[in-house]
């Protein structure tokens, strides 16, 4: 009878579920959702094998002869103005955006979230140059900026339209990781740390930048979706990648022309069509992130 009381008394101590197994089960419990991260997995894998044998020259050569060519066995989706093919520049043109929407993510990602943890951990005169810094960044139109400087340099190609971007485009991140590590930088476990000794940069990376993980995913999944969206619309512009670089903005663009909009839809409806189903993609994974990252609004 004891042994039997002694077995109902015994208590099994599980350890909260981690970030990565939340996120996991937000996911499961969002299936539309769900289908939206394997979708976008595989599209991004595939547009990067498939513009990988696609030879960029060739594709880019004038040919009137084909000038406006319709959907058919020569081209698939059409060609454009140009006679070039439309289903071509469409990979190679969502393989340019998404590259550089990843890339500028990435280094705005790890610039701001360093800049943001320094400045949420030591406070003082470190947070007070950078948060001037980020204030002066913060209140200058960013995106005009951006398009003077795509003009005045004459050769630009892929890797300084993202330098360009990402020096405008860090500011948020670092803004959001600095209010975070404000708070998480007061509590015990930070203070024992200290006392004990810890090494202060072991304790920013290795214990405060774990406890930001969920939000820091759900600020770059939307930053990749936002650097996705202004690539595109200062490619429409005419201020994006040069017009020998295929981008959707440039597809898209066709559309301007009244002629092109109702008798050669094809030179703009594929991208346009492309660019709305990644961001309802994007957006549904970003909902499901920021559900796992509030407790109260979690699913699961």
């Amino acid at each position: 009878m004891s042994i039997e009381v002694s077995a109902k008394n015994e208590q099994v101590v599980s350890s909260p579920p981690t970030g990565w197994q939340v996120i996991w089960r937000e996911f499961k419990k969002d299936k539309i959702a769900m289908f939206s991260l394997i979708a976008l997995i595989l599209v991004i894998i595939g547009v990067f094998i498939w513009a990988w044998f696609i030879d960029k020259e060739a594709l880019m050569k004038i040919s009137l002869r084909d000038k406006y060519g319709a959907p058919g066995d020569k081209f698939f989706l059409g060609a454009d103005q140009g006679g070039r093919d439309i289903l071509g520049q469409l990979i190679i043109g969502a393989r340019n955006s998404i590259y550089i929407a990843i890339a500028i993510t990435a280094i705005t990602g790890i610039f701001g979230i360093f800049v943001g943890l320094i400045c949420g951990y030591f406070g003082g005169w470190i947070d007070n140059m950078f948060m001037r810094i980020i204030d002066f960044f913060i209140t200058i139109p960013s995106l005009m900026l951006i398009i003077v400087f795509i003009t005045v340099i004459p050769k630009y190609g892929v890797p300084e339209f993202v330098l360009i971007m990402s020096l405008f485009l860090w500011t948020g991140t670092a803004r959001l990781v600095r209010s975070k590590a404000l708070s998480e930088s007061r509590r015990d476990y930070v203070n024992t740390s200290k006392t004990l000794g810890t090494n202060d940069f072991v304790i920013i990376f290795k214990e405060i930048m774990p406890n930001l993980s969920s939000i820091l995913i759900v600020e770059l999944t939307l930053n990749f979706a936002g650097n996705v969206g202004i690539e595109t619309g200062l490619s429409y512009l005419g201020f994006g990648l040069p017009p020998s670089t295929p981008s959707l903005g440039t597809l898209v663009s066709y559309a301007n022309n009244p002629l092109v909009l109702y008798e050669y839809w094809w030179c703009w409806l594929p991208a346009a069509i492309f660019i709305l189903l990644m961001m309802l993609g994007i957006n549904y994974v970003g909902q499901a992130l920021r559900r796992a990252a509030d407790a109260k609004q979690r699913l699961g």
